[in-house]
C-alpha cells in the first residue's frame, strides 16, 4: 500500500508507527505548526535526508521513535518534539537554521544549535576523551531540553542494540554508563534510569541477565498469589475511607536483583524485597499530603513498619522534584514488602522526571534544578581546573543521596549524604567556607570534620586568620567545596611561585650564571618534581635550598657537555641501526589494541583472569594498560567512572599461550565423583588441571578446581563434560 504523506518513508518505516506518530503530533503539536512542519520535512525526505545511517539504520525509525518516547515516556511539549523533527534538515543543509527560527521562534532554534553542537562532538571518534566529554556536558548544559532529547535518542538506541554491530554495542553501552545513566537519575527518569542499568547488564554480562530473568520468570505464579494476598486487606480498608486510588505491585529492576546478589552474596531464593507495592491516591494537590500520610496509617496499623527504613520525602521533596512515602513492613509469611504512597501528580513526576515538571506550574524543584545546571556550567567554565577534576565533580554531583541540615535560623540546606561542616560552611559562602574552623551542632562543639546528619542545625565558627589548606580536599565531599577550595590554593600557590621565582632569579645573578631554560627544566625532572609549581612551592617552603639548586644545575650543566663531546667523536661507520622489520616479523601479536594497534605492552587483569575468546577490552591504568573481560567484577564501575580510559581490544589470530582458569563445583558427596572428575580432565587433549581444593559439609561438597588451556572453546567444552559427572550440581568460572 503507497501512503502519500510527507511524514512517512514507505520503504524504512511501519504504518503502525507511523499511525502512532500521527497521533501524537495531532496532540501535541497545533495546526499551524503541523502546518508549518511538512513542507520541511517534505523537502528533507526528497533529498534522502531521512533515508538510513551506517551504524543505527534508519534514521527516519530513530527519529520517530525517539519523538514518541518524547511524546509518550516523557511528556515533552511542541518545541522539543519539532526540534528533534527539523534537526536533522538542518544538518544537511536542505532547510537553513534562519527559516525554521522563522517557522518556529527562536525557542525551537536555540534547541536545534543545542544538538548540532552535541552532534559535532559525538561524531569524534575520541567523543568518550575527558577534553572532549567536557565540551559534550557544556552543550547539554545550556539546555535542559538538549539533554532530556539526547537521553531519548540513546533509549531508542540501547533498546536496538540487539541488531548492532558488537563494537558499535559496547562503545554504546560504555556511553550510557558513563553519562546517560547518571544524567537519567540525577533528572529524576528513574524508569529510564532503570532500562538503561537492565540493557547494560544485558549487554556485558548476559548471563547474569538471562539467569535472573528467567528466575523471575519461574516464581511470577507464587510472587502474584502473595502481592494479593498483601494487598486485599489493604484494599479492603482504603475503600472504606472513600479515598480514590490505584495499588499496583511491580519487581524489582533486574539490574538491582543482580547488584543484590553480588553484593550479599546470596542466591536468588534468599532475596525477600523482589518487589514492591505501589498506592498511587488521586488527590486535589492541597489535600495531597494529607491523604498521603492517613494511607500511611492504615498500611502501618495492618503490617509492622520498620521504623529504620522510613523514606519521607513527602515534607522535604528531592532536588530533582521527587515526592513520595517509601516505608518497609513485615508482611505475611515474615518477609520485608516496600510500600510506595504517592499521589497521580507525584507519580508523574517520578515516571518523568523533570519533563514532567513544565505540566505542574510552581514547583519548587525546578529553581534546584536550574541552581544545579548553573552550578555545573560554572565548573564545566572554570579554566584553573583540569579535565580529570571537572569529571570527577561533575559525577560527585550525580548519585548522591541527600541530608537535610538548617542553619541557627532555621533555613533549610540539602547537602549529598557524608557530608561535613566544612562543606556546609561552603555551601553557606566561599569566604565563610576559605575562615571555618569549626562548628557548633545541637550547641556541641564539632570540628570541620565532622559528618553531618539528618535534621542537624549548624552553626559555624570562622577566624580571618584561617585559610584553606591542602587536606581540606580530603574533608568534603561536594564540587562546590572542592573547587573553591582547589582555586584558594592555587592562587596560594601562584603567590609562592612568584616569590621562589623571584630568589633564584637573584641568586644566579650574584654568581654571574646564566640559566639555559632546558637544561633547568631536566633538572627539576630529576629532582623528581612532577610539575615547575611543585619545584618552586619547595623554594617558597625553604625545603629546597636554592644554592643547593644551582650547585646542582652547573654539575647537570658539565655533565651533559662532556657527554656531547664524546658523541660528536663517535665515528658514523660505528652507528648499526635497530632493523624494525625483522622485529616485526619475530614478534606474535594474540590481542590487538584500538583499531589495529599492535605492539604495545599489556598486562591480562588478575580481577577477571581473562583468557582467549573472552570478550574483552583495554583500561589505561597507572600500571600501564589491562585487558579486562566484559563482565568483569570491576567493569562497571571502570565504565561508569573512567570511561575515557577505555580502549577496544580483541583477539587475533589462533591462541598460542596458556591460561589458568579457575571452576567451581559444587555437588553431593558420592564416592568416586572427585576421581570422575579428574579423570575427565586429564583424558582432555591440551587442558592439563593445576590444582584442586575440596571441602565437604552435610554431604554436599564443593572446591575449586584450576586447570591450564589456551582458549574460550576449550573451557566451555570442558564445562559441558563436567556437568554430565553424576552427582554434579554446578560447574562455573570465577575470577
Amino acid at each position: 500500500m503507497e501512503i502519500n504523506h510527507p511524514l512517512y518513508n514507505q520503504n524504512r518505516l511501519t504504518y503502525s508507527k507511523f499511525k502512532r506518530l500521527m497521533r501524537d503530533l495531532e496532540t501535541t503539536l497545533s495546526a499551524q505548526e503541523l502546518n508549518n512542519l511538512k513542507p520541511v520535512v517534505k523537502k528533507a525526505l526528497s533529498k534522502g535526508v531521512y533515508s538510513k545511517d551506517e551504524k543505527t539504520g534508519s534514521i527516519t525509525d530513530l527519529t520517530v521513535s525517539t519523538c514518541i518516547i518524547l511524546i509518550e515516556e516523557l511528556g515533552m511539549k511542541s518545541a522539543s518534539i519539532i526540534s528533534l523533527i527539523v534537526y536533522r534538515p538542518v544538518i544537511s543543509k536542505s532547510t537553513a537554521i534562519e527559516d525554521i527560527k522563522k517557522l518556529f521562534g527562536s525557542d525551537v532554534a536555540d534547541i536545534v544549535a543545542g544538538l548540532i553542537k552535541v552532534n559535532t562532538l559525538e561524531t569524534n571518534e575520541s567523543a568518550i576523551a575527558s577534553d572532549n566529554y567536557i565540551k559534550l556536558l557544556m552543550s547539554l548544559a545550556e539546555d535542559m531540553r538538549v539533554i532530556l532529547i539526547k537521553i531519548a535518542s540513546r533509549l531508542h538506541k540501547f533498546r536496538c542494540a540487539e541488531s548492532y554491530s558488537e563494537a558499535f554495542r559496547l562503545q554504546l553501552a560504555v556511553e550510557v554508563a558513563y553519562l546517560y545513566t547518571p544524567l537519567a537519575h540525577k533528572l529524576g527518569l528513574y524508569n529510564i534510569k532503570t532500562e538503561f542499568e537492565d540493557l547494560y547488564l544485558k549487554y556485558t554480562d548476559r548471563d547474569s541477565y538471562e539467569y535472573i530473568q528467567d528466575k523471575i520468570s519461574e516464581s511470577k505464579a507464587s510472587r502474584d498469589k502473595y502481592i494479593a494476598e498483601f494487598i486485599d486487606p489493604i484494599n479492603a480498608k482504603l475503600k472504606e475511607t472513600g479515598l480514590k486510588y490505584s495499588i499496583k505491585g511491580r519487581v524489582k529492576s533486574i539490574s538491582s536483583i543482580n547488584n543484590k546478589l553480588k553484593k550479599q552474596k546470596i542466591d536468588f531464593e534468599y532475596i525477600y524485597d523482589l518487589f514492591a507495592i505501589r498506592i498511587v491516591l488521586d488527590s486535589d494537590q492541597e489535600k495531597e499530603k494529607a491523604e498521603c500520610w492517613q494511607t500511611y496509617s492504615i498500611v502501618t496499623d495492618m503490617y509492622t513498619p520498620n521504623p529504620k527504613r522510613l523514606k519521607d520525602w513527602l515534607s522535604i521533596p528531592k532536588s530533582n522534584g521527587y515526592e513520595s512515602l517509601h516505608i518497609t513492613v513485615m508482611g505475611p509469611e515474615s518477609r520485608w514488602v516496600e510500600v510506595q504512597i504517592r499521589t497521580r501528580r507525584m507519580d508523574e513526576i517520578a515516571e518523568r522526571g523533570l519533563a514532567a515538571h513544565w505540566k505542574y506550574k510552581g514547583v519548587k524543584s525546578q529553581s534546584k534544578m536550574d541552581d544545579w545546571l548553573t552550578g555545573l556550567r560554572e565548573m564545566l567554565e572554570n579554566k584553573n581546573m583540569g579535565a580529570e577534576e571537572k569529571l570527577e565533580n561533575f559525577k560527585l554531583d550525580l548519585y548522591d543521596d541527600e541530608i537535610y541540615v538548617f542553619t541557627p535560623k532555621g533555613d533549610l540546606h540539602k547537602l549529598p549524604k557524608g557530608a561535613t561542616v566544612l562543606d556546609f560552611a561552603f555551601s553557606i559562602h566561599s569566604r565563610v567556607g576559605s575562615t571555618c574552623v569549626s562548628g557548633k551542632i545541637n550547641g556541641r562543639n564539632v570540628s570541620i570534620r565532622h559528618k553531618l546528619e539528618n535534621g542537624d542545625q549548624i552553626d559555624i565558627l570562622t577566624s580571618p586568620n584561617q585559610s584553606p589548606k591542602q587536606d581540606w580536599l580530603n574533608v568534603v565531599v561536594t564540587s562546590k567545596a572542592k573547587n573553591k577550595i582547589r582555586q584558594s590554593l592555587k592562587e596560594e600557590a601562584n603567590k609562592q611561585v612568584e616569590i621562589a621565582k623571584e630568589l633564584l632569579k637573584r641568586r644566579v645573578k650574584n654568581r654571574k650564571i646564566e640559566i639555559n631554560e632546558s637544561t633547568m627544566m631536566r633538572l627539576i625532572k630529576k629532582l623528581g618534581f612532577k610539575t615547575i609549581t611543585d619545584f618552586y612551592i619547595k623554594i617558597a617552603e625553604e625545603t629546597l635550598d636554592v644554592n643547593s639548586v644551582i650547585d646542582q644545575y652547573l654539575d647537570l650543566e658539565k655533565k651533559e657537555s662532556e657527554q656531547h663531546e664524546r658523541h660528536e667523536a663517535i665515528s658514523a661507520e660505528n652507528y648499526v641501526p635497530l632493523n624494525i622489520d625483522t622485529v616485526t616479523e619475530t614478534s606474535k601479536e594474540e590481542l590487538i589494541l584500538d583499531q589495529n594497534l599492535t605492539g604495545v605492552d599489556y598486562k591480562l587483569a588478575k580481577c577477571c583472569n581473562p583468557i582467549y575468546g573472552d570478550e574483552i577490552f583495554g583500561f589505561v591504568s597507572s600500571q600501564g594498560i589491562k585487558i579486562h573481560r566484559k563482565n568483569c567484577p570491576n567493569a562497571n564501575d571502570m565504565i561508569s567512572r573512567f570511561a575515557y580510559r577505555l580502549i577496544p581490544a580483541r583477539w587475533s589470530g589462533k591462541s598460542g599461550s596458556t591460561y589458568t582458569v579457575t571452576l567451581r563445583v559444587i555437588g553431593n558427596d558420592d564416592i568416586g565423583i572427585i576421581n570422575n572428575l579428574t579423570s575427565i580432565i586429564s583424558k582432555e587433549n591440551g587442558i592439563n588441571m593445576r590444582s584442586i581444593s575440596i571441602d565437604s559439609i552435610d554431604g554436599l561438597f564443593q572446591g575449586n578446581i584450576s586447570v591450564m588451556l589456551n582458549n574460550t572453546d576449550m573451557l566451555n567444552g570442558l564445562i559441558k563434560k563436567l556437568k554430565t559427572v553424576k552427582g554434579v550440581k554446578e560447574v562455573s568460572r570465577i575470577s
